[in-house]
């Protein structure tokens, strides 16, 4: 599936999705109505990818690079704040491959024991993303083991890129859809099977805004890292190949804050019973604080991407 930029396209991704389909979870949807968390009346859809097999949406990108890549005898490598890896550890077992994981130590406990879980040789040290993507290329070059990276890749984009394929199916009509970005996977995926269609909306945290920065410089470059949801949405900048799918069909990029992250979660739970981490209510967030008005009318779909967390930060007293 590698080649230039332009073959990551609808035709690829639906080729994909066809592969990796024994392999990964129709996740459902839930569709409720925007005024129960602020937002206008009307409509709101949410994706809820947070049930797949490891908790994440990530589970789509391993499976395409594994099922479609010759895997050697070393095994393969990834690095990652901890959801890719629970994804690349869960579909190395599925298919009995070796699995050497990094993760620096900002991943959360959760991640940490399902990439245990998934019995992968895991690895934490550094303090972000970026050491642990060293130490993997370390890894890989002294051992030639297989490199699956978390976004910057062809394979892992057009696997995520199956997502937004099931949600046309399941919600024909959105005219918008809102999804949390860090290196940029996803929404590179999803931008790049809607090709323009619909409206795409980034949303990242104002502690690591990515995308925000590269669509500003016109080229990727470092943003600050950190906040609430840096274990997964907090790379130093948006991926090489991501860049130019998000420049060409991502319509804009959103931020907001750890406040309105924090509230994101409390509300699913209380209104849904869904429990989802930082990363995974990052998009609903924009909602849900207001950072993102719909317009009236306007048929908006959520991605909440991933719920691997021990717990939220409820305030038992509200």
């Amino acid at each position: 599936m590698v080649g230039p930029d332009d073959a990551i396209t609808p035709q690829a991704i639906a080729r994909c999705e066809q592969v990796i389909r024994p392999y990964i979870r129709r996740t459902p949807v839930i569709t409720i109505d925007g005024s129960e968390f602020g937002a206008p009346a009307g409509p709101l859809t949410l994706k809820l990818e947070l049930l797949q097999h490891s908790g994440v949406f990530k589970d789509r990108g391993a499976f395409s690079n594994l099922l479609t890549r010759e895997i050697p005898a070393a095994g393969i490598v990834a690095a990652s704040g901890g959801n890719h890896g629970a994804a690349v550890a869960y579909a190395a077992r599925r298919l009995g491959k070796l699995a050497k994981i990094f993760v620096p130590s900002i991943s959360s406990p959760a991640k940490i024991a399902r990439i245990r879980e998934y019995g992968a040789d895991l690895t934490v040290g550094g303090d972000g993303y970026a050491e642990a993507l060293a130490a993997s290329e370390r890894f890989a070059e002294q051992t030639g083991a297989m490199q699956v990276r978390a976004f910057d890749q062809y394979e892992t984009i057009i696997g995520q890129g199956t997502l937004a394929l099931e949600l046309e199916a399941q919600a024909p009509d959105i005219d918008t859809l809102l999804v949390s970005v860090g290196g940029g996977g996803l929404v590179a995926g999803i931008a790049a099977w809607y090709a323009g269609r619909i409206k795409v909306i980034g949303v990242e945290p104002s502690a690591s805004p990515t995308l925000t920065r590269a669509l500003e410089a016109g080229r990727p470059v470092d943003a600050d890292v950190g906040g609430l949801a840096a274990d997964s949405l907090a790379p130093r900048r948006v991926g090489e190949r991501v860049f130019p799918i998000a420049q060409k069909y991502v319509h804009r990029t959103v931020l907001v804050t750890d406040d309105a992250i924090a509230e994101a979660q409390w509300a699913l739970w209380r209104a849904l019973r869904i429990v989802a981490e930082p990363g995974g209510a990052c998009a609903f967030s924009a909602i849900s604080s207001g950072a993102y008005r719909p317009a009236a009318g306007e048929r908006v779909a959520v991605v909440i991407s991933g719920g691997n967390t021990t717990a939220v930060n409820f305030d038992l007293k509200r």
